[in-house]
């Protein structure tokens, strides 16, 4: 049986997550900092938005921006010899851009639940945004960011549809588990796509394990 989509995937939803994570923590922070509510809403809304599209609509935008023939991925491609489109480059962009609202509303929503009275405690100390954000907003927000960490890396790594139109269904670079999935079933081969959906259910119950364990101690703390 080959495993190479396995590896792809872990590859990929690993890189995928760190990416998201950094992102998601970043934008989730600089909308607190927001006050206008309507540009709340409205920038809220966009980074939102992947969450709502179908994946092969936010796939297709990828490709049209990203796509060797287009402006920026021809200019990625001549000056710094970095290629998007159907490299498993790609693959991780769709991860990140689908995964990416999961992130950002889980951590924004365990932030805006952080005591407010923390955080003024730690300004009439003399704490720099920096160090409230290290010491007071992180460990009392870590539930929620690590709910919405596992979340969004099991939404990366069951990513169909914008990494088949940003990535292609390359063996041995791009395919997937899911694009394994729907390749050997195209192909009549019903065994090796049950193998596959075997392995990601079993990745999927686990996954669902450990959001149950951070709903736990998000709902006790």
């Amino acid at each position: 049986m080959d495993l190479t989509p396995v590896w792809i995937s872990v590859k990929i939803a690993g890189t995928s997550i760190v990416l998201t994570f950094f992102l998601g923590i970043f934008c989730a922070v600089g909308m607190l900092k927001v006050k206008n509510e309507k540009l709340k809403a409205l920038l809220d809304g966009i980074l939102t938005l992947p969450l709502v599209l179908p994946p092969t609509v936010a796939g297709f935008f990828l490709l049209y921006i990203f796509g060797v023939k287009r402006p920026l991925g021809a200019l990625l491609l001549s000056v710094f010899k970095f290629k998007v489109a159907f490299t498993w480059r790609g693959a991780v962009l769709a991860a990140v851009v689908i995964s990416f609202p999961l992130m950002y509303r889980s951590a924004r929503g365990a932030f805006e639940q952080v005591d407010k009275n923390l955080v003024y405690a730690g300004q009439t100390l003399g704490l720099s945004e920096w160090k409230i954000f290290w010491k007071i907003l992180i460990p009392s927000a870590i539930p929620g960011i690590l709910s919405g960490l596992v979340t969004a890396f099991a939404r990366g790594l069951g990513e169909f549809g914008a990494t088949a139109m940003i990535a292609g269904n390359i063996g041995g670079q791009t395919r997937t588990l899911p694009l394994a999935i729907y390749s050997e079933v195209a192909a009549g081969n019903m065994d090796s796509a049950g193998f596959y959906v075997s392995l990601i259910m079993a990745i999927s119950l686990l996954i669902v394990g450990l959001m149950n364990y951070f709903t736990g101690k998000m709902a006790k703390g």
